[in-house]
């Protein structure tokens, strides 16, 4: 009986070329990485010339002059602390000591298989500052059509890296993440982590004993071990000097009149191909020369495509941002309209991935302030559609007006958002408190 077998069958696989590849990356990046990008670029590829950004005053100067409302309060500090002067010598370079260089260290020095390394290492990636992962990263890698097998096998990678609780997608994962790594803890201490928290905080014990059958001096040597953990857990690889200078990616903007986004391309080098090599890969009689010139061609022409796609996906994320969010731009609410990544995307017609590509780690500045681009993203919540920016806005402020001596509670506060017309759980209002750094009400009272 023979072993050996032919079968033929179709098959759908993704490559990537370099040109994509390059795309990509070249999206992702925000300002200040394009610029030094861009100097590497230079320095490797002689075909590539580079005509020198002006002044990072005289773009400032340019920009004041084509926009009505912008003064020197606004933007002066702006352009004149995010300059390109090189790293006091003898500095750490905090970019190996960042908790996403951490991880990724840890990664390697793991015998995983090429996808799922890859992947994790995007993953680590992702991971914010205080260590947290947001689930819209996860869904655009689903929207790649990755399996949902190597994502989760890729999220429990990283969940198992030190420092304990990395990668959670909220506190509550986070803190049981933790919990995991700890001997002899109590069942009753991951159901508090699990499904408590916002009873925790408010201390009410009596409510937690009865829906587990505890006593209350149980409940509160649980809440002495939750205590112990950590709810930041990337902080500790923070600078110590945190960063405080940002250079906006895009501006809003009055033009004559008329709310504009402006992409903050002043600071960027003119980048063009030498006229010189062009010239020589035409009349080189050497081979060895016209391929090495044909290739660092091919590299060039790339990179300015790359740079066009950019531009364009950029400013038209930004156009889109703008007008979706039109009367918060133009001072009439401090409130955000719903809009997700995915609406955009469909309204834009670019896959969610280019949009999440294009809008992280990149800021928009306008008169209200600098904002992260990712700031604007905001789900609707509730039947009546509000955002949950809107949503916590409101919070804030009737936290603010409370009495001090009478705060109000998570169930009065919910109940107040009703008479505006805002019908959220009380559970969503606890959750949205303790994103504000809110304390329970107990802790409020003077």
């Amino acid at each position: 009986m023979s072993l050996v077998t032919l079968k033929a069958e179709l098959r759908q696989q993704l490559k990537l070329s370099p040109q994509l590849l390059q795309s990509m990356e070249i999206l992702q990046m925000n300002s200040q990485e394009l610029l030094e990008y861009l100097g590497r670029l230079t320095e490797e590829n002689p075909l590539l010339e580079q005509e020198d950004a002006p002044s990072l005053r005289e773009a400032y100067e340019e920009l004041r002059r084509r926009a009505s409302w912008i003064d020197g309060g606004v933007y002066g500090a702006t352009f004149t602390h995010a300059g390109n002067a090189p790293p006091e010598r003898g500095a750490a370079d905090r970019d190996l000591e960042s908790l996403a260089a951490f991880l990724r260290d840890q990664l390697e020095r793991r015998r995983l298989p090429k996808p799922l390394l890859a992947l994790t290492k995007y993953i680590a990636q992702l991971v914010d500052e205080d260590g947290y992962l947001d689930g819209a990263d996860l869904d655009g890698l689903r929207e790649l059509k990755i399996p949902e097998s190597l994502i989760r096998q890729a999220l429990e990678t990283v969940q198992s890296l030190d420092p304990a609780g990395v990668g959670a997608r909220d506190l509550s994962e986070c803190l049981l993440l933790q919990l995991a790594r700890r001997e002899n803890v109590s069942p009753a201490v991951m159901d508090i982590a699990a499904r408590f928290l916002p009873e925790l905080g408010k201390r009410r014990y009596g409510a937690i004993a009865r829906e587990l059958g505890l006593g209350i001096a149980e409940i509160q040597a649980a809440e002495q071990v939750i205590a112990s953990l950590d709810p930041h857990p990337g902080r500790a690889f923070q600078p110590a000097e945190p960063a405080v200078y940002i250079r906006p990616d895009v501006f809003i903007v009055e033009l004559d009149g008329v709310l504009t986004a402006v992409l903050n391309e002043y600071y960027l080098p003119r980048i063009s191909i030498s006229p010189y090599y062009t010239r020589l890969l035409r009349e080189s009689d050497e081979k060895e020369t016209r391929d090495y010139l044909r290739q660092k061609m091919q590299q060039a022409k790339w990179l300015l495509t790359s740079l066009d796609r950019r531009g364009g996906t950029l400013r038209r994320c930004a156009g889109a941002i703008l007008e979706a969010q039109r009367p918060f731009f133009a001072g009439e609410t401090r409130e955000l309209a719903p809009m997700s990544l995915l609406s955009l995307s469909e309204a834009l017609d670019l896959h969610p991935s280019t949009i999440s590509r294009a809008t992280r780690d990149k800021y928009l500045q306008c008169r209200q302030g600098t904002y992260p681009l990712r700031y604007f993203f905001s789900r609707a919540v509730g039947e009546e559609g509000h955002s949950r920016q809107a949503v916590k806005q409101r919070l804030l402020a009737l936290v603010r007006q409370e009495d001090p001596r009478r705060p109000l509670s998570d169930q009065r506060l919910c109940e107040l958002l009703a008479e505006e017309g805002v019908h959220v759980a009380r559970r969503t209002v606890a959750k949205y408190r303790m994103e504000l750094r809110l304390p329970a009400s107990s802790a409020r009272k003077r």
